[in-house]
């Protein structure tokens, strides 16, 4: 049965930053939700299912008041996913609710570049055990966010003085390379292991601050080998892509761990790049840790990809592929 409701908008501007350029997102909710949205100035009329107009208003007007709080800059299509991936939350379409906008604000980090809030419910359950877990388990496949908000996390824990260091650390395996053929000296070769991080900082700091908090050592990104014989006190630690780290190396990680640090572990079960015959270190971690309750495992699906909508599509029929 068709249902049409009227909504409007108080704020001119708000409302055209809502509505997209030539209202490009109020036509990406007709294909996404199947409405039809009809506007005059601020103010709209909805019309489709009662199921889908209910929708439709609840992420107009979510988006609306982030808008309004300036937690966000402007609305694209990828910000109504977002709040397309809470509404479909299993959890809450079996309570029969619909998300709360309050809760997801407050997961959102404030860094001194950007606000991250999270994009799915698995990001918003993966922020909060990271809050409140000393060791955090991220597993999933690529474009889920399994990096960018522990880097993100460990930014927000460093700038309120929670933890004294960041250090974020890669194993440098070669995925069909071999880093003895690449130009350069060790420093140079191991770059691009650990430029994801890079880039993921200079999304949330300034590049001069990072840069001398880096000098200082209060910031360091190397490779896993580099942690042996260390102990990680007062620290915010990151070991990604933890997949291509060996059994001994995984181990070694786990146990550098000291007084007030944070683990954060991300990899990708399914794939790795170690060489054939050889255990992942995250695979036989999880086997091993998985019944000890201080340690929390979030685990990421294709429907958590936060990447082009592509995306999705192509880990499924890889994972199709290969069953």
């Amino acid at each position: 049965m068709t249902q049409t409701i009227a909504l409007e908008f108080e704020d001119n501007s708000q409302a055209q930053l809502l509505f997209g350029e030539l209202h490009s997102n109020l036509t990406y909710l007709e294909k996404k939700l199947g409405v039809s949205i009809a506007d005059r100035g601020n103010s709209l009329s909805i019309s489709g299912t009662k199921l889908d107009v209910k929708n439709t208003k609840f992420i107009l007007e979510s988006l609306y008041k982030k808008l309004e709080e300036r937690t966000l800059d402007d609305v694209s299509p990828s910000h109504i996913d977002t709040e397309l991936r809470f509404i479909k939350s299993p959890e809450l379409r079996k309570r029969k609710k619909m998300p709360d906008p309050e809760e997801n604000n407050k997961a959102a980090i404030k860094t001194k570049v950007k606000t991250i809030a999270p994009r799915s419910p698995t990001q918003a359950a993966y922020l909060k055990s990271i809050a409140q877990h000393d060791m955090v388990f991220g597993l999933g496949p690529a474009g889920t966010g399994k990096t960018y908000l522990a880097v993100a996390a460990g930014v927000d824990m460093f700038l309120q003085g929670k933890v004294d260091r960041l250090i974020f650390c890669r194993p440098a395996v070669e995925a069909g390379e071999n880093l003895g053929f690449l130009p350069g000296d060790m420093r140079e070769k191991i770059d691009p292991y650990i430029r994801p991080i890079y880039d993921a900082l200079h999304d949330m700091m300034p590049w001069d601050f990072m840069m001398k908090r880096m000098e200082a050592g209060d910031i360091e990104i190397a490779p896993l080998a580099f942690m042996r014989g260390r102990t990680l006190a007062n620290s915010f630690v990151l070991l990604d892509e933890a997949q291509n780290s060996t059994c001994a190396q995984m181990k070694m990680f786990l146990t550098r761990m000291g007084e007030n640090s944070r683990l954060v572990i991300t990899g990708d079960l399914s794939q790795t790049d170690l060489p054939k015959g050889v255990k992942s270190g995250l695979n036989e971690a999880v086997d091993i840790l998985s019944n000890i309750q201080e340690i929390q495992f979030t685990e990421f699906t294709v429907k958590d990809v936060i990447r082009h909508s592509l995306v999705q599509k192509i880990i499924s029929a890889y994972d199709k592929a290969t069953d």
